[in-house]
């Protein structure tokens, strides 16, 4: 005999009274605000009591981010103190306001795992309303080291920026709407993304933030480079007049406002600013209320979710690459760099700075076509450790190799997956660098020894994954190498580095020869040359390969198994 369970149709939230300050529901609903929101405060600050109890390693590592951020935040706000008076501060404060409203916005898609308290659904049981909940979040939002660096920033535009009473008066309500709309925002995503953030595609998504701290490093750098030239402030202007309509900036910019006598103008950018705060707190507790009486994919019947088609042989990708072995391979391996999430952070890192350290040096005015071998490099990177990457699922490959022709297959069919992106891809950056450069005669030449590059890599690759293979832990998104195996990863990345860079020195010094020379007329051979020696290369590293694989497979299985 089994039962059935009833999946609602319509969730409405259940009618749960206001706690009032001793738990009576018949309490006044403010008291009970009161109450709830002293009880979160204390809360925040258990968590963070008992979490710097946890480890001194812990405790050592949030007193050195606490002394740091606020050394940063001092020198932040001397900094604007020192632009009182200059004619385009205003327009730096409400681009360093803009970057940090947004900079809060993503924050918890990047680093919810660091906050417990950004998930709500901790809470679901509590009986309480959304409206009181979100007040007590927000409050206790507000403890914090990123809340304390913003409204030190915010206090320093207000300085920077305020000129006369009216703009001091107007200051003192600007800086605290600046924290409240930050603090709501990064709430408001957090709660209305909790369900991804809680999956396994949330926690692909916080392996990323390493490739988005390195890009939002880049254009920092760029950034600071055009300001920290003559009249640099000067070119933030066109951007400021339209900050200055878009909250919460709208609120520095209505203490200039107020200061200039535009006494409207102010009140109206004030204005924008609360009801941006009120429209994302009414956002925020619309994904309370979601969240707290909606039915997620675990209540739901089983029979509702369609059934998926096999996908069988000849099918999706399978089409597009190669019969036999070398193509099951292929498509192993493109599909581990698409659902594993360590396979993938080291596959969209090496796409992503490949091509933004050529455009950043492109842009800075130095730039070469041939820092498209950046592209070539990181992504022939993905080539070392092959068998490592499987982690403990190598023992069912191994099971499959039983000869030298077995062993080569399988590596060819590895090297073919990372040849099959990497090829078009660093095609793409050489094209796109010669574009910015506007040089087009170095293309030819840029192009075959990247792709030389590449080559080398691959075979170098194919034999420092046997010659010194490694674990890499499943249990943690920060650790790359087991514990007692850093000397086997160094060996393996820095040799067979330096080993490429070896291999491509024919091909370099033959481009040297023919511009000593004076042989440009014959530069675009080295195209062609390039692409036959990465192919000839390519191959003879898997040749040699090979057949040390298949006697070794006793030995990489134990050091890639390593817990």
């Amino acid at each position: 005999m089994s039962t059935t369970p009833t999946t609602p149709t319509t969730p409405t939230a259940p009618a749960v009274p206001a706690l009032g300050a001793a738990g009576r529901p018949d309490a006044p609903r403010s008291a009970g605000g009161a109450a709830v929101t002293a009880v979160f405060v204390r809360l925040k600050l258990s968590l963070l009591r008992n979490g710097l109890r946890q480890s001194a390693g812990r405790k050592a590592a949030y007193i050195a981010s606490l002394v740091f951020t606020l050394l940063f935040a001092a020198l932040q706000l001397l900094g604007l103190i020192a632009l009182r008076g200059n004619e385009h501060a205003p327009a730096l404060v409400l681009t360093i306001t803009a970057v940090l409203t947004l900079g809060w916005a993503v924050m918890p898609l990047f680093f919810s795992a660091g906050d417990e308290t950004l998930d709500p659904t901790r809470l679901v049981m509590l009986p309480l309303r959304p409206a009181p909940l979100a007040l007590s979040l927000l409050v206790a939002s507000l403890i914090g080291i990123g809340s304390l660096f913003t409204l030190t920033l915010a206090a320093g535009s207000v300085v920077a920026v305020a000129h006369g009473t009216a703009a001091v008066v107007t200051g003192v309500v600007a800086a605290p709407l600046v924290l409240l709309v930050c603090v709501a925002l990064s709430r408001a995503v957090a709660a209305a993304n909790v369900r991804l953030l809680t999956s396994r595609r949330g926690r692909d998504l916080a392996l990323l933030s390493g490739l988005f701290i390195a890009v939002g490093a880049q254009f920092v750098n760029l950034g600071v480079q055009k300001l920290s030239e003559p009249g640099g402030l000067r070119v933030l202007e066109p951007a400021a007049d339209v900050l200055r309509w878009v909250p919460p900036a709208s609120a520095l910019d209505a203490v200039r406002a107020a200061g200039a006598g535009s006494y409207a103008t102010a009140a109206a950018q004030l204005a924008l600013t609360g009801a941006a705060l009120a429209l994302l707190v009414w956002w925020w507790q619309r994904s309370l209320t979601r969240l707290m009486t909606a039915p997620d994919g675990s209540t739901l019947q089983a029979a509702t979710t369609p059934e998926k088609k096999p996908s069988g042989d000849g099918t999706g990708l399978a089409r597009l690459l190669p019969p036999g072995r070398t193509g099951t391979v292929m498509e192993r391996t493109l599909r581990y760099a698409w659902r594993d999430p360590k396979a993938k952070t080291g596959w969209v890192s090496a796409l992503g700075i490949g091509l933004l350290l050529p455009v950043v040096y492109a842009v800075q005015g130095n730039g070469s076509p041939y820092a498209a071998c950046w592209a070539a490099g990181l992504l022939g990177m993905q080539m070392y450790n092959q068998f490592g990457q499987d982690t403990s699922a190598f023992w069912i490959v191994a099971q499959t190799i039983s000869s030298p022709r077995d062993a080569y297959l399988e590596l060819r069919g590895r090297a073919m997956a990372l040849a099959v992106v990497a090829v078009p891809y660093v095609t793409l950056v050489v094209v796109i660098s010669s574009v910015l450069l506007g040089d087009w005669s170095a293309f030819p030449e840029a192009l075959g020894v990247s792709l030389a590059l590449l080559g080398a890599m691959l075979a170098t690759g194919a034999l420092a994954s046997e010659l010194f293979p490694y674990s890499i832990p499943q249990d943690s998104g920060f650790k790359n190498v087991a514990p007692g195996q850093a000397g086997l990863a160094w060996l393996s990345i820095l040799g067979g580095m330096l080993a490429a860079a070896l291999l491509c020195a024919p091909l370099l010094a033959l481009v040297i020869w023919m511009h000593v020379a004076g042989a440009h007329a014959w530069l675009w051979l080295i195209l062609p040359a390039g692409a036959l020696y990465a192919w000839g290369i390519t191959r003879l590293g898997l040749r040699l390969a090979a057949p040390r694989t298949a006697a070794r497979l006793p030995e990489i299985l134990a050091a890639v198994s390593k817990a």
